[in-house]
């Protein structure tokens, strides 16, 4: 190595932080002492800065659930470790498929076990996270884990033992009657009809209401244009089209329009200011509070089907099954559904969401016999 090379090379190299561990730091100051060799000093300065700069936008574009996710996990995997006595920055076969056993028996805070859906979201991140960290996961090892999971899974399954809330119910047609019939004469009442109907319309999860702006949601002719931007995909980052309803009461459009109409009638005209939340929190006393967030979206649906009296209340996800088992009942093309609600076409989220309701008219042994 020459000593122009060294040099560089000495000085590019990062010092080992908690935040870079020492193998990722080994490796990257290896990349360099290649491409300073390969190509010059100059070069590898360049490919060092593209390198950092795909860092850099490999982190910018992760969803901020996702982060949250990726954290909750490798505190998870922590908790393996300190109980069981293993290192955190390992990760043989033996491991990740001790580590599943451990969240299926007892791994929650509580000391029981995990549902096997949680189980295995655990596991995916906390590979990433051993990544992340310098550690080398091999296909194979993880692949292990994976079929112990799913074994263990099917042995509780016949057991007796069903864990895990199971799958959202879907909104449905008459339940947004009852809920629009049950709303209060006020602006929160209004804006809980507006929030129901909207996001069933376009299958929005809970950070999509949260994350509008007033300017996201445009009148047309035909009816409502709302760009969600906060999706985690690109098919769910979209410009959804909202029809006026044929039926009045349950109509998204007039909804929307009539509670915003209200807002800025009762709460002045700055909140008409294409930056300001679509959707707006109101306390008790009728006092806006400002935009809504995730979470207070997921409460409210929550709260509003209670107040209706709905039989089974809905979550922040009901809506979003709703558009496609809705959809999929009155013969709407499941490609049309997907572009609607976000879904990649043939998702299979999305198929079985619609597989659900369709167990006795799509039936395999129907009219046989």
């Amino acid at each position: 190595m020459s000593a122009e090379t060294e040099t560089y090379v000495a000085e590019a190299a990062p010092a080992p932080t908690p935040a870079v561990p020492d193998a990722a730091a080994a490796e990257h100051q290896g990349l360099i002492e290649r491409w300073a060799e390969r190509h010059g000093v100059d070069a590898a300065r360049r490919l060092a800065e593209a390198e950092d700069l795909a860092d850099a936008v490999a982190k910018e574009i992760v969803p901020d659930n996702t982060v949250d996710t990726y954290a909750k996990s490798w505190r998870v995997w922590e908790r393996f470790c300190a109980a069981t006595g293993l290192p955190v920055r390992e990760s043989s076969r033996g491991a990740l498929v001790a580590f599943v056993t451990w969240m299926l028996r007892e791994g929650q805070q509580n000391g029981t076990g995990y549902a096997p859906s949680s189980a295995s979201t655990h596991l995916a991140a906390a590979v990433v996270g051993l990544r992340e960290r310098g550690v080398t996961v091999s296909g194979d090892d993880q692949g292990a884990a994976r079929a112990a999971l799913e074994g263990l899974a099917i042995k509780l399954l016949q057991a007796g033992e069903r864990r895990g809330r199971g799958q959202a119910v879907g909104a449905d047609v008459e339940g947004l009657r009852t809920i629009v019939r049950s709303c209060p004469d006020t602006l929160s009442g209004d804006r809980d009809k507006a929030l129901v109907l909207t996001g069933f319309n376009y299958a929005s999860r809970s950070q999509d209401p949260a994350g509008l702006q007033t300017g996201d949601v445009v009148l047309r002719p035909q009816g409502l244009v709302v760009a969600v931007l906060t999706g985690k995909t690109k098919h769910s980052v979209r410009n959804a089209k909202i029809p006026y309803a044929r039926d009045p009461e349950i109509c998204p459009v007039l909804a929307y329009t009539a509670y915003r109409t209200r807002l800025v009638a009762e709460h002045g005209a700055q909140w008409a200011d294409p930056s300001t939340p679509a959707f707006v929190g109101i306390d008790q006393w009728g006092h806006v509070t400002g935009g809504m967030s995730p979470d207070s979206v997921t409460r409210a649906i929550k709260r509003i089907s209670q107040r209706a009296g709905v039989p089974i209340h809905w979550t922040g996800h009901s809506l979003r099954i709703g558009l496609a088992s809705e959809g999929r009942k009155q013969g709407k093309d499941g490609i049309a559904i997907a572009d609607q609600g976000g879904w990649a076409r043939h998702s299979r989220s999305m198929l079985g969401y619609m597989q659900r309701d369709d167990g006795w008219d799509d039936n395999a042994a129907a009219g046989l016999t």
